[in-house]
């Protein structure tokens, strides 16, 4: 089949895990004898078309500058709709796969003029960011999204939570949603770095345990309950060193709150890290701990996963569907730091039976979060629609 993939960020653009997994279910599918172009958003110093692994990247350059968000969307998709009708010149698309509700008008747009059909894949809802619509900015998204899977043939979401989520918001059928995992790529992980121990040993000294968190800095992802949970652990084993990832609008705001704990010293916010320091990051920690409040998958998790780091997750969203208690991982109830900093410390007292776990998840990302096993899920999908 011929896919035309649609989403508003795909590597080096990267601002949240739809980026990965745009990217590494595209060249999924092109291993499993698909044929994938992806219109994507711009970057800095990138070209207008490339081929990466077999996928066909086709990144709209702007032509004019929107001073706003929403105003960049609307250009955005017109931009999207005019690469596209250039492709669809050439080519026979049989699938629209649109990415989240940014690309919406576009994939509208192509299923109403050339009659192909969208499938939709829905990484996250406004409502469940946010807890719910409060004003006109977020009732205008959470229409976009009704409204993109209003028209897709199928909806993908990544969990069973995301799948009761869309039902809720949206009023979808039941056998309208397909749960379909993300996946993760292991070899990443598999590549011993020179200077790894050198890296870590400008974080931690040897005898320092090391935990390590990962994601943007935005209310939902609970890095303020890590935090606290950070000052329990330090009054127990003052030794232990932090450092908790990610670039976005709460981060120095975390920083003030490590001051005030007085952990400063203790708790590293560095920002953004590239994607280099970030796999030296995950293969040197002795925990890997993801507190969100809201989370509909976790992709941060199978990273910390397959990089072999015991993982502390909430029992929230799809990371309560991706670790199984006491065997792949610790879950901690949602939004306590109490519970969160028990987490942390079972895994740094008891090191043989975090050893275990990370035995059992390395085995569960084989089994179920391997991208060749999700793109044959994916193409099943397709094969259902187009029939």
């Amino acid at each position: 089949m011929n896919i035309l993939m649609l989403s508003w960020e795909y590597p080096p653009r990267v601002v949240g895990g739809l980026a990965r997994h745009a990217e590494e279910i595209s060249e999924a599918l092109v291993n499993a004898w698909e044929h994938v172009d992806v219109i994507t958003a711009d970057h800095p110093d990138t070209p207008a078309y490339s081929q990466v692994n077999g996928v066909h990247i086709h990144r709209i350059k702007e032509a004019i500058k929107a001073p706003q968000f929403f105003p960049w969307v609307l250009h955005m998709n017109f931009d999207m709709l005019n690469r596209a009708h250039q492709i669809m010149q050439t080519q026979d698309i049989d699938i629209i796969h649109a990415h989240d509700w940014l690309v919406a008008h576009a994939a509208i747009q192509l299923k109403q003029i050339y009659k192909k059909p969208i499938v939709a894949t829905i990484h996250a809802t406004e409502s469940g960011r946010w807890s719910g619509i409060h004003n006109e900015i977020q009732a205008y998204v959470h229409s976009m999204e009704w409204y993109l899977n209003y028209e897709s043939a199928r909806t993908i979401v990544c969990s069973d939570y995301m799948r009761d989520e869309v039902i809720r918001n949206y009023n979808l059928p039941y056998d309208k949603i397909d749960i379909i995992p993300n996946g993760i790529k292991r070899e990443k992980f598999l590549f011993d770095f020179p200077d790894a121990l050198n890296f870590r040993r400008g974080l931690a000294a040897d005898h320092e345990p090391l935990i390590v968190s990962v994601g943007r800095m935005v209310p939902e992802k609970g890095f303020q309950n890590l935090i606290a949970a950070a000052a329990d652990v330090l009054a127990e084993i003052p030794q232990a060193r932090f450092v908790i990832a990610g670039k976005g609008g709460m981060l120095e705001e975390l920083r003030s709150r490590a001051q005030a704990y007085g952990i400063a010293d203790r708790v590293f916010l560095p920002g953004y890290v590239s994607d280099e320091d970030l796999l030296k990051l995950l293969r040197v920690a002795d925990v890997g701990v993801y507190p969100s409040l809201y989370e509909p998958f976790g992709i941060v998790a199978l990273e910390a996963m397959a990089a072999r780091t015991p993982v502390v997750v909430s029992d929230t969203g799809g990371l309560a569907g991706i670790v199984e208690h006491g065997v792949t991982g610790l879950k901690t109830h949602v939004g306590s730091s109490d519970s969160l900093a028990w987490g942390i410390k079972q895994m740094l007292y008891h090191p043989e039976w975090a050893s275990w776990m990370v035995d059992q998840a390395y085995q569960r990302l084989i089994d179920t979060f391997n991208w060749d096993i999700i793109a044959e899920q994916t193409k099943a999908v397709y094969r259902q629609v187009a029939g």
